[in-house]
């Protein structure tokens, strides 16, 4: 049988890095390219530039699926409908879509309800695994991570801005998913496997608001 061509949700970020590298290495299926959503010029929650986001698929080899939002958090109706049409006006055939999601808390089948009704499959390569040993696989197997953005509201604000390691992961408190897949902390990956170099970024200053504070940085 053919591999299967599945597009890949990009995030900038760790998991999605790890979902990338899953798939590269299964034969069952054949990455076709990496999608990313943002508003104005930023990937949301992230806080990724998208001329980061840009580099990072670069340096994968891979084409970016751009889909504009109207803002940050638009009805789900809305969201649904800029993902669908937008990975259908790329020109890539697909025959998948893939996602760096982990828990099973109904968000598969959240996706499965707009992603399936376009004709596509819905892959998970890392759904129900254990946080921990995800934890340790993304450091362990090469990929390098800076922690971009925490919710002060979950997370103290220091760790913004560390290097997700080992010792990040040991020192989180107890109650914080040691993924960040509670919404506690999101990343950006600098380095891995599946890139051709490493992406270097200048780190500027820590934004600290109400809730979230964001490490900034640039190319």
């Amino acid at each position: 049988m053919s591999p299967i061509k599945t597009m890949v949700s990009w995030s900038s970020g760790k998991d999605s890095t790890l979902t990338l590298l899953r798939l590269l290495r299964d034969p069952r299926y054949q990455v076709v390219g990496l999608y990313t959503s943002y508003v104005t010029d930023e990937v949301p929650f992230q806080a990724t530039p998208i001329d980061v986001v840009r580099a990072q698929a670069a340096l994968v080899g891979l084409p970016l699926v751009e889909i504009v939002l109207p803002e940050v958090f638009p009805p789900n109706t809305v969201y649904q409908s800029c993902i669908v049409e937008g990975l259908c006006a790329s020109g890539i055939e697909i025959d998948a879509v893939a996602f760096g999601d982990m828990f099973c808390n109904g968000i598969a089948d959240y996706r499965r309800s707009y992603i399936e009704p376009a004709g596509w499959q819905c892959v998970f390569p890392l759904m129900g695994e254990d946080s921990a040993l995800l934890a340790k696989e993304i450091v362990d197997c090469g990929i390098q991570t800076l922690v971009t953005t925490v919710d002060t509201t979950q997370l103290d604000g220091a760790y913004c801005g560390q290097w997700y390691s080992h010792d990040f992961v040991a020192a989180l408190p107890e109650g914080v998913d040691p993924c960040g897949e509670d919404g506690e902390f999101h990343t950006l990956v600098v380095e891995a496997p599946c890139f051709k170099a490493r992406l270097e970024v200048c780190l500027t200053h820590i934004e600290r608001q109400s809730r979230f504070h964001y490490q900034r940085y640039h190319l």
